[in-house]
């Protein structure tokens, strides 16, 4: 049977990943590190809880002994695991060094001292390319890094060391870099679900700046089926960029999401911008296309079939929203 440690796989990207291993692979097992914190979510993956090849692990990626010990135990490895929230890392940004840099760094050394993984694929984020003009040609792989905050700067530097230990030890490394994912299971601080739930429960909805920022949006199934191929055809020691293909500015994805709910718009209210905002992400995906990876679903379909998911799971997500007062900042 073969393994795969997953870390970070109770968050929105990672148990959707896992749903999606699980459902297709009935011969992988995965054992899931995941330290709980507040937007990680056991139930994300109960369909799984008593399923022989799952097992879920409470635990830290900045603990070395315990990172040590479960790569020695797999031969695949997948890192998710890192704090996201844009917002957060402005207000506590050496929280966001230790796990996305110092997290990642035990990883990868223990990948290197340990010779039965095959691959570690580490999961960055399209956000390292920094803003991009509505001019500019996508971002591509080999662009330089230019993150303008410090979660981008963060995820930019552990992409380096993920490099660097290729380079240095011959660690089988792969990196993939997505846009803005959206679907089932999104923490309600992101701004589709934020957008949904928020005009489900006729809130306000606020929005940074004027919302003309512009965002590549990805449907999560169709970044696991990337991250499947990469992880199994993609070359060591790449980078694979998967976008969406789908640039939608923030306040027109406010927009459609008022339009389909059937809600006015006059619940959209504009706060002032936060720092160093990127204008523009957009990703060039044509290297992981070579690869024979297409994105299914389109982004009109997708976005109804969220909102649909939020819709029918308010027991999922009302809890949440009780229990924290803001969730109007995204990203």
């Amino acid at each position: 049977m073969t393994k795969i440690l997953v870390t970070g796989g109770l968050g929105f990207i990672g148990s959707n990943f896992i749903r999606f291993m699980l459902n297709k692979y009935p011969d992988y097992s995965i054992i899931n590190l995941d330290k709980v914190g507040y937007c990680g979510n056991p139930e994300n993956v109960g369909k799984f809880r008593n399923d022989s090849r799952y097992k879920l692990i409470r635990g830290n990626i900045c603990d070395p002994l315990l990172v040590d010990q479960l790569v020695s135990e797999v031969d695949y490895v997948v890192n998710f695991a890192a704090e996201s929230h844009v917002d957060k890392s402005f207000h506590s940004p050496l929280e966001f060094t230790k796990t996305n840099v110092l997290g990642a760094h035990n990883i990868v050394e223990s990948v290197r001292k340990h010779k039965n993984v095959k691959k570690l694929l580490h999961i960055g984020t399209d956000e390292v390319y920094g803003s991009l003009s509505e001019t500019c040609p996508s971002s591509n792989e080999t662009d330089l890094l230019r993150p303008r905050n410090p979660y981008s700067s963060t995820k930019a530097s552990a992409d380096l060391v993920m490099q660097a230990y290729h380079v240095s030890y011959g660690v089988p490394v792969v990196i993939s870099r997505s846009s803005n994912n959206f679907g089932p299971l999104q923490y309600p601080e992101k701004l589709i679900p934020m957008c949904v739930t928020n005009a489900l429960l006729n809130q306000p909805i606020r929005i940074h700046g004027n919302g003309e920022y512009i965002r590549d949006w990805l449907y999560v199934e169709d970044n696991c089926a990337a991250l499947d191929l990469i992880l199994h055809k993609g070359k060591v020691g790449e980078i694979y960029n998967v976008g969406g293909g789908s640039e939608v500015s923030v306040i027109n994805i406010a927009k459609i999401i008022l339009s389909k709910l059937g809600k006015s718009e006059s619940l959209i209210t504009f706060v002032k911008n936060r720092p160093s905002q990127d204008q523009r992400y957009s990703l060039s995906s044509n290297k992981l296309k070579e690869l024979g990876w297409e994105p299914k679903q389109s982004f009109e379909n997708a976005i109804s079939v969220t909102i649909d998911w939020y819709m029918k799971h308010q027991n999922w997500w009302l809890p949440i929203k009780q229990g924290c007062e803001d969730f109007n900042k995204h990203e």
